[in-house]
């Protein structure tokens, strides 16, 4: 395990595997810190280009476990951690692991903890999700470390959710009939600027314990951000009819629809939007001495150029689908867990395996799985309608994965360069499902193997694998024949 190097303050980052920790911890180390890293599965940081130079603790929040190391020493601990996709407890348990750190952070005299929230409007009846963040915030503070919190509302950004929903609205509706909330005003603020003011806030004076509201330099009703990003990304003008039917849940499976944000993701969105969020006091500029902000058509601008370049660090997928923990892994015998049901397909290619290789590792997204698309399609937009996470996520990169991307309606769980890739099932089934493609060379040969693995909770886990196996055929064995054709293909001189 590689430990926080240099000299400087010592940083503890929740939430490193997330779209806001995953960013931090390489302007923390710019910045001279150095960065500890708290994750459940330390896994997912396995991959990322700055892993090396960084510290990893395997703990949770919620159980406590883990806390006290991670905090021993630490100048800074900043909690980056919230219930995103939410589930029927999500506010009691944020609260419990607010708590839980709270305490943690006190017991190892850690020098200030810094928390991003959600910026809403005081004395209003506020969303589940925006009441809790607001309940974490007030945990926090009342905790014995000095606490700041900075609250921002939309952030935009490459790869953030708020952005992405943004971003597909405006670019595939000419015209759309919306919510009222369209109308509703709001501050939105650079990532750039989020991360600048996360990294400076340990500058503030020692003990300084208050709330900052963090916005960009200009207020926009959502209807206006849509047109702007129009403009900016040289489309026509859109038309936004506003009517008063769609309530948050109706809106959230219109986005889902419309956008890769599924509707459990966006409507923690949609009800942030239904009350303006804009900054109500602006002095942390001040205290700070830092008064560059980036205007919303710049930050569209740089968003745009980071996607068309495929240089998106993280994305709001970047945090994990919740899975049950005792789940068995594919790699273990059948017997452990309960029974297993696999399809085992392998082809010959006559084809370097490097050649293979890059054909697995750049599946999915826009290129697709090289197979019956009108299944795969299908199979995604039935998850999407049942509440899962649809079938648009795509890619962070179109070239390389890593361990815990988000692809498609999968993620990556385990990674051998040149040999395999694991892909766990995040769609919503009745039982865990995992894919794997991998490529080895054989008596002179180069082989391509791939396995599909189910294991079924309960009878209806087997009904539905006793179902779709007649399908098998077609869109398990299509996809071994095409990654082996396409292999070859690029392989040719």
């Amino acid at each position: 395990m590689s430990g926080a190097q240099g000299r400087g303050r010592l940083a503890l980052v929740t939430g490193a595997s997330g779209y806001i920790g995953g960013r931090l911890v390489p302007e923390l180390l710019d910045a001279g810190y150095r960065v500890r890293c708290l994750a459940r599965t330390p896994e997912k940081l396995r991959d990322h280009p700055w892993r090396a130079r960084v510290e990893v603790v395997r703990g949770d929040v919620v159980s406590g476990e883990g806390l006290a190391e991670a905090l021993s020493g630490v100048d800074v601990a900043y909690y980056l951690v919230h219930s995103m996709g939410g589930g029927d407890d999500f506010e009691s348990t944020d609260a419990r692991a607010a708590r839980t750190f709270a305490r943690a952070a006190g017991a190892a005299d850690a020098g200030r903890v810094v928390y991003l929230g959600g910026l809403a409007p005081t004395g209003r009846n506020l969303s589940p999700h925006m009441a809790s963040r607001a309940e974490v915030a007030e945990i926090l503070r009342a905790g014995p470390v000095p606490t700041v919190v900075l609250r921002a509302a939309v952030i935009i950004g490459s790869g953030s959710a708020s952005f992405e929903m943004l971003r597909h609205l405006t670019e595939r509706l000419p015209a759309m009939t919306t919510p009222r909330w369209v109308r509703s005003r709001v501050q939105p603020i650079a990532v750039r600027d989020v991360l600048r003011l996360l990294v400076l806030a340990d500058t503030l004076p020692a003990g300084t314990d208050r709330v900052f509201d963090i916005g960009g330099t200009e207020t926009l009703s959502y209807e206006e951000m849509v047109q702007r990003f129009a403009a900016v990304a040289g489309l026509s003008r859109r038309v936004v009819i506003p009517v008063p039917v769609l309530s948050p849940g109706l809106s959230s499976l219109w986005v889902g629809l419309i956008t890769p944000v599924p509707p459990t993701v966006a409507r923690p969105l949609v009800e942030s939007l239904r009350h303006d969020a804009v900054v109500e006091r602006e002095d942390l500029s001040e205290l700070l001495n830092d008064h560059h902000r980036l205007g919303f058509d710049e930050a569209v601008a740089l968003a745009l150029r980071r996607i068309d370049e495929d240089r998106v660090d993280t994305r709001w997928s970047s945090a994990a689908w919740p899975s049950a923990p005792s789940d068995p892994l594919p790699t273990d015998p059948d017997w452990s867990g309960g029974s297993l049901y696999t399809d085992r397909r392998a082809r010959i290619v006559e084809a370097p395996i490097e050649a293979v290789w890059r054909v697995i590792e750049g599946i999915g997204g826009r290129r697709g799985w090289y197979s019956w698309p009108l299944a795969w399609a299908a199979r995604g937009w039935i998850d999407l309608a049942v509440g899962g996470v649809g079938p648009r996520r795509g890619r962070r990169d179109p070239e390389r994965l890593r361990v815990g991307d988000s692809l498609d309606f999968w993620r990556v769980e385990e990674i051998v360069p040149g040999r395999l890739l694991r892909l766990r099932a995040e769609m919503r089934l009745p039982g865990p499902a995992w894919l794997e493609l991998g490529a080895a060379r054989v008596r002179g040969r180069t082989v391509y193997h791939q396995r599909a693995v189910f294991h079924p909770r309960g009878l209806l886990g087997h009904l539905y694998w006793k179902a779709v196996t007649p399908f098998h055929g077609v869109v398990f064995g299509s996809m071994a024949d095409n990654i082996a054709a396409r292999a070859e293909h690029d392989a040719m001189p």
